[in-house]
């Protein structure tokens, strides 16, 4: 059965106020907010963007979605979980502090924003799910706790999946450290010695000392390695290489732990891609990230497969060409989403519904 996908497109050239009412319409129509009711607790799951990034979908736009969710009588929180690499999310307080200074305080959003600790106990859960790799997923218990979770997503390229969308968004990014690292740990890159230049970036930013240089080119120790890709992120000459088959194992686990979130969510979730500002890169990245497609659209759904799906379609329409595969020849991204429909996360067939 097709799931729905609607879709209000948006152009490089659409001001904040143009977009904010395009999102207004998407979220009345799509009815993607509709599972909120009274009192319900409402994780808004975001990505806040590293220090240096632009591509996160911004705080207005947030404001535009919690507000819907009080008319409905829920109680919205922005929320996301720390991650593995070194940078201004690691850990609770400087992902707050770089959170705030991105513009999501509660004046502009008109919420509070919750980013759990996960080295306390109580802040972490444990799902047993009992898949192909993972077994039992470790994600953060605001997540799992909450009566309602709305994944809003920027859709763009990653270095690990092809690209980023809901499913990344709720699988690695509701993860604990320990869940992130359970989904990288096959990861470790091996070095193009050729390419190598021997400028130390890679080791200055591996949060493991699992890098050195020898003889002014670098070596990886794969048995301190946390398959973060910090590396990867910051080599100037992409020295740095991950096996393709490794990358499929990380597009699998990230899509297991998206099905341990969802597990309690069954008509309690929904999802809204943003795919504009179309980068090559993950908002983890700090540095430069270049655009590589026009501005498309916002999308709503409560199917995570058929979402993505449909965001995936869209671009590389308006590209045409698989763009995703073009900047990222060594990672086919369709592959989570034909996992994720076979361990009954959604359905890769959609009806896109323009609005």
């Amino acid at each position: 059965m097709k799931s729905k996908v609607y879709f209000v497109s948006i152009k490089d050239s659409d001001d904040l106020q143009v977009v904010n009412q395009k999102l207004k319409l998407l979220l009345d129509k799509s009815k993607v907010l509709a599972p909120i009711q009274k009192e319900n607790k409402v994780a808004v799951k975001v990505h806040f963007g590293e220090e240096g990034n632009t591509g996160f979908v911004g705080p207005e736009h947030l404001r535009v979605i919690c507000d819907e969710i009080s008319v409905r009588g829920g109680s919205a929180f922005l929320s996301d979980a720390n991650t593995l690499y070194r940078g201004r999310r690691l850990n609770s307080e400087d992902h707050l502090r770089i959170a705030y200074e991105h513009g999501f305080t509660k004046e502009i959003t008109g919420v509070d924003v919750v980013i759990p600790d996960d080295n306390k106990k109580e802040n972490t859960a444990t799902v047993e799910i009992n898949q192909r790799f993972i077994k039992s997923a470790k994600v953060a218990r605001i997540f799992v706790d909450a009566d309602a979770l709305i994944a809003v997503s920027h859709f763009k390229g990653h270095v690990l999946t092809g690209f980023g969308g809901a499913l990344k968004n709720v699988g690695m990014g509701c993860a604990t450290r320990g869940g992130k690292l359970a989904q990288h740990c096959d990861v470790a890159p091996v070095v193009h010695s050729d390419r190598c230049i021997g400028c130390g970036e890679c080791e200055i930013i591996c949060p493991v000392a699992a890098i050195h240089l020898e003889e002014k080119k670098s070596v990886v120790d794969s048995s301190k390695c946390i398959g973060c890709a910090s590396c990867l992120a910051v080599c100037p000459t992409m020295a740095m290489f991950i096996d393709f088959a490794a990358g499929d194992k990380v597009q699998d686990k990230m899509v297991e732990y998206s099905l341990a979130v969802l597990k309690d969510k069954k008509n309690k979730a929904g999802f809204i891609n943003f795919a504009v500002k179309i980068n090559k890169e993950c908002d983890c990245w700090g540095a430069e990230n270049p655009r590589i497609s026009p501005d498309v659209g916002i999308l709503a759904s409560s199917d995570p497969v058929g979402i993505d799906k449909a965001s995936l379609d869209l671009v590389n329409k308006v590209c045409n060409k698989d763009i995703f595969k073009t900047v990222h020849p060594d990672q086919d991204g369709i592959k989570q989403l034909r996992y994720a429909q076979e361990i009954g996360l959604g359905s890769l067939a959609y009806e896109l519904v323009e609005l």
